[in-house]
């Protein structure tokens, strides 16, 4: 595949790239409020403490006929399984929501956005049976306050921070097809774009303007790479990175609405890009590199 002025693809082009960088999460990361996350702790810590009633009748009822010692090492390893089990396995399986985030739409994230994993669930949990359980709370407390992203001790140690998933605003401004893309973008196979990849385009596109040079250039060609990976055929030569994710997105849009029996809606004008010169047939107002500048990114 060519890049703009001209040239070979790098052997790498299509490779695994980071598709999030530290300048864009902190575009589209909200800090889950003190409060919203004291009231998803306390569901949380309430589901616990009913687990661990339930688990000391149960552990009253055997002890009759089981060891003393054989009692208190099943008390002790099931008490630790709630306590530190719990939140492990479901922050794990959900993808960073236990039930108290799940019911106030929050989740963990990782610093630079990535879904949480399981060691960091399990440092978090580890970390909260002391500054949760042991401490009442007041540890979690104290560093959320004092913090203004509310990230507690846990969140340190495995490099998390609770985000909001539910706001009241949501970006719903379409993005428009470039007029020149269009053609090309009508006969593209685009069935194994995943909807992370995805997101991460339309995010770029529409923080397009907000971006500084530097990021508009790296994160462009990281998801221009991961996208071209993911859909065929490639764009014509010259095609740079705003153009060809905002022409994949809208093509993906124009289809989704079609299987739904939506007929096509105009477009809104996302972040100015028309009216900043964006969609004209040359390159956008504030260029990517052209032939010879920086001949490590050839996008």
């Amino acid at each position: 595949m060519s890049y703009p002025g001209g040239g070979e693809s790098r052997d790498n082009a299509y490779g695994t790239t980071p598709l999030v960088t530290g300048d864009a999460v902190v575009l589209e990361l909200r800090p889950a409020g003190f409060a919203t996350r004291a009231a998803a702790i306390a569901i949380d810590f309430l589901v616990q403490v009913i687990a661990l009633i339930a688990l000391g009748l149960v552990v009253s009822w055997i002890a009759f006929s089981v060891d003393p010692a054989a009692t208190a090492a099943i008390s002790l390893a099931t008490t630790i399984l709630i306590i530190v089990g719990y939140p492990t396995a479901f922050e794990s399986i959900s993808r960073g929501r236990s039930l108290g985030k799940m019911a106030l739409g929050l989740r963990v994230v990782g610093t630079d956005g990535s879904p949480e994993r399981f060691r960091q669930a399990l440092a978090r949990a580890l970390s909260g049976f002391v500054e949760l359980w042991m401490t009442f709370g007041v540890i979690a407390l104290v560093t959320s306050m004092l913090n203004r992203d509310g990230r507690r001790v846990g969140d340190f140690v495995a490099g998390t921070m609770v985000v909001e998933e539910r706001t009241g605003k949501r970006r719903d401004t379409v993005i428009p097809m470039p007029p020149h893309l269009a053609a090309w973008a009508a006969g593209t196979e685009l069935s194994r774009l995943s909807p992370e990849t995805a997101n991460s385009a339309r995010q770029y596109v529409l923080r397009y303007s907000e971006l500084a040079e530097h990021t508009r250039h790296e994160m462009g060609i990281q998801l221009a790479d991961a996208v071209a990976a993911q859909v065929s055929p490639p764009p014509p030569p010259g095609t740079t990175p705003p153009f060809f994710l905002a022409a994949v997105l809208a093509e993906r849009r124009r289809r989704s609405l079609e299987a739904m029996g939506q007929g096509p809606q105009g477009a809104q004008d996302p972040q100015g890009y028309q009216s900043q010169g964006h969609y004209s047939q040359g390159q956008p107002q504030q260029s990517f590199p052209s032939q010879g500048q920086n001949p490590q990114h050839r996008w």
